[in-house]
Formats: C-alpha cells, structure tokens, sequence
C-alpha cells in the first residue's frame, strides 16, 4: 500500500501539537545516548526452525546494464567548455551583480540549478558583504524573506524579528500580503529554516501555507500552479539536493528571462557529475556482486541501486567518489543485516551474531551459522578496508569507533527482535529511545564523517561518541520518515510496532492522529536540527550538511511509500532521471 507522506497531508501544515499528546526524549546513560532494555525475557529457539519470508523482489537493475552506463560529457571539450562558462559566471556574480537584491537572487539560482559548489568563497563574501551592512528591504516582503533565508542557510543568526513590518499591531500578518504570491512564497520557504520556538517563523508558516493553497486553487496558470504545489508538498530545505536540482533545470529553461549561460552551464555540469556518479556505481557493482550475498542470502533485499541513490542524496559533490562508494557498501551491509534481524534469523542467532559484532573478532565466526557467516566476514572485511585506508592517509586508527557503531546498530535491533519475539509493544517514548539508533542513522553518520577526510579534533570525536544532537536530530527525522512510509507493509510481514502503533496503543489515538502526530515531531525535530546552523560545532561544514542530507533523502525515500524495498515505483523514476539519462543540451559543444 502506498503511503503518501506530504502529498495529500503536508508536513508543513502541522502547526500544533496534537490532543493527545506523547512527548519523546532521549534517554542519556553516561555520556552516551542509549536505548532502554528490554525486560521481557527472550524465548528460547525452537529446533525446528520455522523461517519467515518478506518476499521481496529480486534487483530491477542488472549488472550487466549498470556496467554498461556510460556518458559523452566527461571528454575535454565538455570540460573545457564548463570551464570557460565558470569564469563567465563568475565575472556576472562578482562584477555585474551590484545590487544585494540580484546578488541573493544569483546565489539561489545557482543553489537551485546544483551549481553553487563551484562558487563558494565567492557567495560567502558575498553573504557576508549583506549581513554586514543590513541591506534587507522590509517594505519588500520577498526580497526580506530571500535574504532571511539565505542567510540562515549560511549558518547566520538572523532574528525572526526581520519579519514585523509585515505583521499588524497584535501579531497577525496583514492579509493584503496574500496578493503577492512571489512574496508569500518566499516567505514560507523562509519559514522552514526556523528555530525552536520562533512563534513568528511558525506564524508564518501557518498564513503562508492558507493563502498559497487557496493560490493553487484559484490561479489560471498552470506554470505558476505548479511552482507553488511543489512547494506544498515537500518545503525547499526539506528536499533532496540532486532531484530538486534536475527538477529546477526544467523549471528555469522554461522561465521567462532566463540566464542562457547558467542554463548551459547548469545542464553540462549535472552532465559531467552523473558521469562521475556512474562510474562511482559501476565500482560498487562490482564490488556487491564479488561478495556474493546478494546470491547466497535470498531472502535479504538486494538493494545496491537504492543504497547508491541514498549516496547521491547524502553527499552528491564530484570530490567525494570515495565517500560515496563506502557508504554505499555500508548502506548495503546494513540493508541485508536488517532483513536478518527483522525477517530471518531466529532469536538465539541474532544473539550470536550480536555477540560477534560486539567481540569484532574474525575468529567469532565460527559461533555463526552458515548463511550469517559470510554476512559477518563482509562486514568485518569492508569495515576494516575503511579503517585501514584511514590509517593509512591520516595516521589515525578508527576501528574503536565503527566497531562501537556496528555493535550499537545490532544491539538495537536485537531489542527489536526480543520485543517481536514476545510480543511486546513498547510505549513511544521507549521505542524511540531504541528507534533512532535502529534506523541506521548514527552508524552512517559515524563512517561519513571519517570518509570525507576533513581535519579530525579531539572535540569532534568526543562529540561523535556521544551521538551529539545534529547525529540524533537527523537519525530521528529518518526514522518517523521511514515509520511513516513502510510500517504497515512491515506489520503484514510481522515485524515490531513501529512509532505510529506505538502512539496507537499508548494513547488510544486513531491511525491518521498517530500520523499527524509523527508528522508533527519531524517538523518539531527539523526545528531543533536548524539550530546547528548557527551554533557553535566542531564538526565541519561538510559533516553538518551530511547530517541534513540524511534527513533530506531519508523523506525523499519514503514520501511515496517504501522507497528502499520497493524499486519498480518512483524510486525506478527518480535513479533514471539522475544516473541514467543526461539532460539533452541543444547547443551542440564542438
């Protein structure tokens, strides 16, 4: 069953808490975040062992076809070319656009049109320059909401306050802003970037998405239509980079006044990295196909597309091929370890297999059965792959740390297979303290932030070992994305009450109130993620981003339903649109 999670119901249009009300928090043991214990004691294995089946699909992507993807636009005259229109539009951001209000638009075109990364000291000075001599125009509604938004994005504190001028004298915004579209629109997308307990951002929030609605149903222009649906349904800063990018391409060939030189630069350079990312799957194809498992454990998905689609969104950058492809063997270790916890292991080898990770030891493999032994040399060979490469490069040894991951992600899951095993339906409050490490979320996060080879502090890793909040915040948002597409599919096939039946039971609340109020705290969650922007972190830049993309790809994968598992869907569209087909260039580069 699909499960649509904007489309029909927009996250964003969840603006109190519901009635019945059901708080989460994250238990601290120590320095360490931890899930609770389960109480109830584990049966004991049956002799005769009785599998369960999810019946999962076989890959839709052959091997043969994914080695044979191939682009034109990696040659030296598409480079070349790229090259010279950079330089021009890099002269048009330095010396033609003078005025703030063009330079703000420039810098969210190039945002939008996925070429910003080739411009990024030349937009920091720039965002500088403006929130160093406050040019905001707060008669202009757009223009003001433009440069809040920006701004934020770029890790500056601007107050909510910017916005009072459009508010009449008890706090409401003046209903005449309603006819300006381009304004209201803007200012919702600027609401998105709020911090916790900004009522006036929220405000915000609630009047924008009234008026734009009411746009959508009454404007005659499908053009404009479909602009402002588009942002209903998923907010800009919610939205995963590379897809809002090939969708943008579209939308700005098609506006009128266009820049021809970012049109062309923007469709060679989506060329040129879809390049790069075939080749980045290409390796990785052969790398899931010599370990065997997606032949030897059937019942397991066999994902490596998907787990490479999750890669782009994570971190879609050309310089970071090296990140991308572990990663993806990580997602697709991970993937295969999930299905033996959720779907065929019984409790008595989950215990086993938990034990193993936790030693890290190659010689526990002989405590394994059979078809979980390969399973756990290809975990502890890749994972130590990475963590030799490491040592190598930058002299530091990080086994310690990824082992820990690992042996926290299967522990979370063991508590999940116990609470299956028996029955149990925990409380919300007691599921997430155990979900958010489950959903995969912290041990991603862990391997990123040593695979993008940023300079490594002691406050980083103290940090890191602690699951700071940026590592919670963005496991939490992936976690209710992902309850919120699949958890009635994983009930039909048996697996453990996820939040919205944990919330069900709890509270009494009917199926769509639990929904509305998972909603709610993903929407709450981004609010406290926000907050990191502007703070103080020892982690880099790229790390942060990371953080937010997970969160990003993690509502792109389930907001049709379940993304991950079930290929043939919109999953099939969207990996075509970004590692299969360029985007035709007319302007033939010679």
């Amino acid at each position: 069953m699909a499960l649509h999670l904007f489309a029909s119901y927009p996250i964003c249009s969840f603006t109190k808490q519901p009635s019945r009300t059901c708080s989460f928090r994250l238990l601290k043991i120590g320095n360490i975040f931890s899930p609770l214990g389960c109480l109830v004691s584990p049966k004991l294995a049956k002799k005769t062992i009785v599998r369960r089946s999810a019946n999962y699909q076989p890959p839709i992507w052959d091997f043969n076809f994914v080695q044979s993807l191939k682009s034109e636009y990696g040659g030296e005259v598409y480079t070349n070319r790229i090259s010279k229109l950079k330089e021009e539009v890099r002269l048009i951001l330095l010396k033609q656009a003078v005025d703030p209000l063009d330079q703000l638009q420039l810098i969210d075109t190039l945002q939008r049109l996925g070429l910003a990364y080739h411009f990024e000291d030349e937009i920091k000075s720039i965002l500088m320059s403006i929130y160093s001599h406050n040019n905001a125009r707060r008669e202009d509604l757009y223009a003001t909401a433009l440069e809040f938004r920006l701004l934020r994005e770029h890790g500056y504190k601007i107050p909510q306050e910017i916005f009072n001028s459009f508010q009449d004298e008890v706090g409401n915004f003046k209903k005449c802003l309603c006819e300006d579209w381009e304004g209201m629109l803007s200012l919702y997308e600027a609401s998105f970037l709020s911090d916790e307990n900004e009522d006036i951002l929220q405000n915000a929030r609630d009047f924008t998405t009234t008026c734009l609605r009411k746009f959508v149903q009454q404007s005659q222009d499908q053009n404009l239509s479909n602009l402002v649906s588009h942002a209903l349904e998923i907010p800009l800063h919610w939205r995963m980079l590379r897809l809002e990018t090939r969708w943008f391409i579209d939308v700005y060939e098609r506006k009128q006044g266009m820049n021809p030189l970012l049109l062309e630069l923007a469709k060679l350079d989506f060329n040129n990295v879809q390049m790069i990312h075939q080749n980045d799957l290409k390796h990785v194809s052969r790398w899931w196909r010599s370990t065997g498992l997606g032949e030897k454990l059937s019942f397991a998905r066999d994902r490596l597309m998907e787990n490479f689609f999750w890669s782009i969104g994570v971190i879609f950058k050309p310089q970071f091929s090296y990140c991308r492809r572990m990663l993806t063997k990580v997602g697709a270790l991970l993937t295969t370890i999930d299905d033996i916890y959720d779907v065929y292991g019984t409790l008595d080898e989950l215990e086993l297999f938990t034990d193993a990770v936790q030693r890290w030891d190659v010689n526990a493999v002989e405590q394994l059965p059979d078809y979980m032994k390969i399973c756990y040399l290809s975990l502890h060979n890749t994972i130590n792959e990475i963590a030799f490469d490491f040592l190598r490069e930058q002299g530091i040894h990080i086994v310690p740390y990824l082992k820990r991951a690992w042996a926290d992600q299967c522990k979370s899951y063991l508590l999940e297979a116990r609470w299956y095993y028996n029955g149990y339906t925990p409380s919300l409050q007691e599921y997430i303290d155990n979900a958010w490490i489950s959903i995969a979320g912290p041990v991603i996060l862990v391997h990123a932030f040593f695979l993008v080879n940023s300079p490594i502090s002691n406050d980083a890793l103290k940090c890191l070992e602690e699951y700071s909040s940026i590592i919670r915040c963005s496991s939490m948002i992936f976690r209710f994305a992902d309850d919120l597409g699949t958890s009635s599919d994983e009930l039909k096939r048996g697996d453990v009450p996820k939040s919205i039946q944990c919330y069900m039971h709890e509270t009494g609340a009917s199926e769509k109130e639990a929904r509305d109020h998972i909603r709610f705290l993903i929407s709450e969650t981004w609010k406290e993620m926000n907050e990191e922007k502007s703070t103080y972190s020892p982690f880099s830049e790229t790390f942060i981003s990371i953080a937010f993309n997970l969160a990003r790809m993690a509502q792109c994968m389930y907001q049709h339903g379940d993304g991950h598992g079930i290929e043939d869907r919109e999953t099939k569209d969207r990996v075509v649109s970004l590692l299969v087909q360029p985007i035709p260039c007319l302007n033939k580069v010679v």
